[in-house]
């Protein structure tokens, strides 16, 4: 009899785990399935359109006002003119919003000033949890600036969810992040030892130069080279200082508008690696008002970097206005701006998946 009780409690613990370790196995398989879905939205240049014209009528609907077509016959095939000099300074300074963005958030979180975890960025002394999401927020502005570059960039393969991309690419991210941290930090010496609001106010000047937009992205792509083994070229050629390109108008504007996707996707791809969720559950969580305030804030700061890659490529002129700042400085309703176009791409995301 007691060997029978035995064998029965042995069979009853098996079950036990064989049924967590199915139910574990499911969640895994959940999260991969919908991440694999995203990564295919991610690379649609329909679904790109699509989500552009959700996030446009959000803009709209928000502001108050009538919700124009997202393009005339016209801006179908038409295109615009840009200068070759400021969309090679857009596409070689994402790595400094991305800084600039995430240890806003570091500071937020820690009470500590920029200085400090630029310090830690630089000499290695950062944890895990922190390269995680410096690197996040490096993928979210870089993947802003490919649309306007051309649509057709979004279809390779490396333009990918974050928690699919090989060692070799999430280096190169922390190495723009550490480059990007290396050239602020000397920037900020004049204010080392001042209070936190006054680093900040220096970091919003930087931002706001033009000057200082070139000054990074040539630091930024000669450490490039120079972690290749090999030397640096101009930045720009004298040619190039005055040559202009055409980009289509549709590209651009679909561009403009996806920046709020991208910042949904790069944030919800952090929280499913780091709390193993389902993605749907976190776009569900946005979409029916039960975030948590810690949560709606890092997703609102995303927005806010994806936002800022996409400025210069619009015009360098735009870095100069007084809502491209750090968000510590962002008034509430400008907040609010960032966030519906959070919600919205949430809920069109949501219906997809």
């Amino acid at each position: 009899m007691k060997i029978l009780k035995y064998a029965l409690f042995l069979f009853l613990v098996n079950y036990t785990l064989s049924c967590v370790t199915v139910q574990d196995d499911s969640m895994e398989q959940k999260i991969k399935r919908e991440l694999t879905t995203i990564d295919s939205l991610l690379r649609s240049q329909d679904f790109s359109l699509s989500v552009a014209k959700t996030q446009d009528t959000a803009y709209y609907t928000g502001v108050g006002e009538p919700v124009p077509a997202f393009l005339t016959p016209a801006e179908d095939t038409a295109t615009v003119t840009k200068s070759v000099k400021e969309e090679k300074i857009a596409t070689s300074i994402a790595g400094f919003y991305a800084v600039e963005c995430c240890i806003g958030l570091l500071c937020d979180q820690t009470h500590e000033k920029p200085t400090a975890w630029l310090e830690k960025i630089i000499n290695n002394k950062t944890d895990t949890a922190t390269i995680l999401l410096l690197n996040r927020f490096a993928n979210a502005t870089w993947k802003a600036g490919q649309p306007f570059r051309a649509l057709d960039r979004i279809t390779r393969p490396v333009f990918t969810g974050a928690s699919f991309l090989p060692a070799d690419e999430v280096k190169k991210d922390f190495y723009q992040v550490q480059t990007a941290a290396t050239k602020l930090l000397s920037s900020m010496q004049d204010v080392k030892d001042s209070t936190l609001k006054i680093q900040m106010q220096k970091i919003r000047s930087l931002l706001h130069s033009q000057s200082y937009a070139l000054e990074m992205a040539s630091f930024m792509e000669a450490n490039y080279y120079t972690s290749q083994n090999q030397t640096a070229p101009p930045f720009t050629s004298a040619k190039e200082d005055t040559a202009t390109v055409r980009r289509s108008v549709k590209e651009q504007k679909i561009a403009t508008n996806v920046a709020g996707f991208y910042a949904l996707e790069c944030c919800t791809n952090y929280l499913v690696t780091t709390r193993n969720v389902l993605p749907s559950d976190v776009l569900k969580s946005i979409v029916d008002n039960t975030i948590s305030k810690e949560d709606k804030n890092l997703f609102s700061r995303f927005a806010n970097a994806t936002w800022k890659a996409g400025q210069p490529f619009r015009g360098l002129s735009r870095i100069e206005r007084e809502t491209f700042t750090p968000f510590y400085f962002l008034s509430e309703p400008d907040i609010d701006k960032d966030w519906v176009q959070i919600k919205a791409a949430a809920k069109k995301l949501l219906t997809d998946l």
